[in-house]
């Protein structure tokens, strides 16, 4: 059996795994993300580029975590292979992570509510040998038109103050998301079809993650 390191706090990204066969350690990143992205930009402002663009924002993050996993984390030494990921909801093309408070989620779904958004989620695959597999899956999602008070409701949960966009498919907000065009499991915050791709590319297969059967 290959083992798998999660490089992420994410309980919806540790569930849909598991729910997938796997069962992955877990290990966080103490990485900047802050940090990483304002150097980012103005490497980009420098090069004349211009603004980084959302797929490539969460790509160099979900980098960025399993590099620092498989530099530091003790578990790391008992990984065949470490799985860093981000995501980012990408609205009028502004970039949008985790909401600051909940003033801040009640005014992000104000602007949500009715319309579409992509949610962005970058995905970093690094073997134990050294080598690396990475891309990123972009999913369309449509929001209902939710009321002002179902909005209030939803934020005083607390669910959108931990999560990229201030929204679940999988959780409270499932009845918020009123459609999704690509990976329900990308939304979610791993898509599984991505990663079946990427273990490809290092020359491994999804099965070989699989827990063994029971007895």
């Amino acid at each position: 059996m290959t083992t798998l390191l999660l490089a992420s706090a994410s309980p919806a990204r540790l569930s849909t795994l598991r729910s997938a066969g796997l069962d992955p350690l877990v290990a966080v990143s103490a990485v900047d993300e802050t940090r990483l992205l304002v150097a980012a930009a103005a490497a980009a402002e420098r090069a004349g580029s211009g603004p980084v663009p959302p797929a490539d924002q969460v790509l160099l993050l979900a980098r960025a975590k399993a590099r620092d996993v498989r530099e530091h984390a003790a578990l790391a030494r008992a990984a065949d292979v470490v799985l860093g990921c981000d995501s980012m909801l990408e609205l009028d093309g502004a970039v949008l992570g985790k909401p600051v408070d909940a003033a801040d989620a009640v005014v992000r779904w104000r602007r949500m509510r009715g319309r579409a958004g992509v949610l962005h989620t970058g995905h970093c695959l690094l073997h134990r040998d050294g080598r690396e597999a990475s891309a990123a899956s972009s999913t369309v999602v449509r929001f209902a038109d939710l009321t002002d008070a179902e909005i209030t409701a939803y934020v005083a949960t607390g669910e959108p103050l931990g999560v990229a966009g201030a929204f679940t498919v999988d959780g409270l907000g499932g009845p918020f998301v009123s459609g999704i065009e690509g990976d329900h499991h990308g939304v979610v915050g791993v898509s599984l079809p991505l990663l079946r791709v990427l273990l490809a590319e290092l020359g491994m297969a999804i099965t070989d993650l699989w827990r063994p059967a029971a007895g």
